[in-house]
């Protein structure tokens, strides 16, 4: 019987925990915090820093320290969007 998992784990009916996924993403050549961080910084070029910090959980001060290292620019979105 195929397994419902997509990644199944070594005990049946599980899934893989996060150190075996890790590894095998790492044997194939996939860099987890690299990919992380990559989604975070796109994340901040499309998004205000307070939505971006309401949504991750992070304090604002860091969220628009990350749009300004990838040159995400939403000074002007509440002047745009009240018009």
């Amino acid at each position: 019987m195929p397994s419902p998992w997509l990644f199944p784990g070594g005990p049946p009916g599980r899934p893989i925990s996060t150190t075996q996924l890790t590894q095998r993403l790492n044997q194939l050549g996939i860099r987890l915090n690299q990919a992380r961080s990559t989604a975070l910084f796109q994340l901040a070029t499309e998004i205000p820093a307070a939505i971006l910090a309401c949504t991750l959980g992070i304090h604002t001060d860091v969220a628009v320290a990350w749009q300004r290292l990838s040159a995400g620019d939403w000074t002007n979105y509440a002047a745009e969007i009240s018009q």
